[in-house]
């Protein structure tokens, strides 16, 4: 990181938008789609266990 302070400006600014660009289009997408698959995950387990929401199934 010491190497970012003595660079110049320019090239700082290309390393900062490479980062900014991989941490937007590569690596928050990623987490984006885990976050939302495990709770999709976490849903489907639990309605395994316990049922499908909803009333209870009549006896007719």
């Amino acid at each position: 990181m010491s190497e970012l302070v003595h660079k110049d400006p320019r090239s700082r600014r290309r390393v900062e938008l490479l980062v900014f660009l991989i941490l937007a289009f590569g690596i928050w997408p990623l987490v984006a789609v885990g976050v939302v698959g495990g709770y999709g995950f976490l849903v489907w387990m639990f309605q395994i266990v316990f049922g499908p929401p909803g009333p209870p199934a009549s006896l007719h």
